[in-house]
């Protein structure tokens, strides 16, 4: 019931579920849910989804309790994603499991983590292929989570990188509008909540925008949302590619090199993500030298010709911001745990 309704409701453009390019492991098809609505849920109930709700999205382990993590970023990209996909009469349930998946990859201490571990790793870390990796080889003890082609490609390929929103001249663009959605959605997300945040710590304030951007998508995170999914929206009705107008686009990027140029680089930020830089790599240095150490903390198996480098990466990277500090008082830190009976004999 519910394919022939995506069959008869939806796009031709949309990517039906009937039409999957299917699992690596075939399975039984679910009685009630189409096979993106269970990739959805094996993705919110995995262990790697509860990790993003005490993983930094940019202000390190913020005692204010309304900054973005992970998780609550991951939350607005997949009501974008929704809106979007629904505007456009795409596969809602595809744009909803691939924006859930987007940032299992994500190490500790965001960004700044990446960076360590791809100085551990053999082949470079990128938080898009390593959310790959979760999804297929580390979830459920090294089973993987067996999710559909479809959202396995748009986790692979959500990451903007230099280029922004433009999708048109990429030569490896996600297979599926579906997966166009939540890259678009993603970028949209950030940029808003990250001005907002930094907002809110009193890094920036209104006036420090682009006058631009004010002028064109308006003075609140409400208004640039709704201009931008608007937009997206109103360009890309019976298009190949999900993007925005050049005018918003313009915009759009502006505020994105504003938040390079004038937020992230701020002492207040950099000066804690080189901290939790130096902490990362003096534990990733320490495991080098201590490799059983590593092993005896890890509980899920590990195969017999994976190189300790590789479960070195995997270790740290499934690290929450909170679990990276324990483990590195734990091993650089002094504990005194005298006896009862002498502390009171003293």
């Amino acid at each position: 019931m519910m394919e022939n309704l995506e069959a008869s409701n939806l796009s031709s453009r949309a990517c039906l579920a009937r039409n999957s390019r299917g699992r690596t492991r075939p399975e039984e098809q679910c009685f009630i849910r189409t096979c993106f609505q269970r990739d959805s849920d094996r993705i919110l109930h995995s262990e790697s989804f509860r990790r993003l709700k005490h993983k930094t999205q940019v202000f390190l382990s913020p005692t204010n309790d309304h900054f973005r993590t992970r998780m609550t970023h991951t939350l607005e990209v997949v009501g974008i994603s929704r809106c979007i996909a629904r505007s456009l009469r795409l596969n809602e349930n595809l744009a909803e499991a691939i924006a859930l998946g987007h940032d299992l990859g994500h190490t500790p201490f965001g960004h700044a983590g990446e960076q360590v571990l791809s100085e551990f790793s053999e082949n470079g870390f990128h938080h898009s292929m390593h959310g790959v990796r979760v999804v297929t080889a580390l979830e459920k003890n090294g089973e993987g989570l067996n999710l559909s082609f479809e959202v396995i490609d748009g986790i692979a390929k959500h990451s903007k990188g230099r280029k922004g929103a433009i999708l048109v001249s990429e030569d490896d663009p996600p297979v599926t509008q579906e997966g166009q959605i939540v890259r678009i959605s993603d970028l949209v997300a950030y940029i808003n909540h990250d001005i907002d945040d930094a907002m809110r710590a009193g890094l920036i304030h209104l006036k420090d925008l682009p006058k631009s951007a004010v002028k064109l998508l308006g003075d609140r995170q409400s208004q640039r949302i709704h201009g931008m999914v608007k937009d997206v929206i109103s360009n890309s009705v019976d298009s190949e590619n999900i993007s925005m107008s050049p005018e918003v686009l313009e915009e759009t990027e502006n505020l994105r090199s504003f938040l390079y140029g004038k937020v992230y680089p701020r002492p207040e930020i950099e000066e804690e993500v080189e901290k939790s830089k130096k902490l990362l790599r003096q534990m990733g240095q320490w495991f080098l030298d201590n490799p059983e150490d590593l092993y005896k903390r890890i509980k899920r198996p590990i195969p017999p010709n994976q190189s300790f480098r590789q479960t070195l990466v995997d270790y740290l990277a499934s690290m929450t911001d909170d679990f990276a500090m324990r483990v590195f008082q734990e091993l650089f830190i002094p504990h005194y745990s005298l006896d009862a009976t002498l502390v009171k004999a003293s």
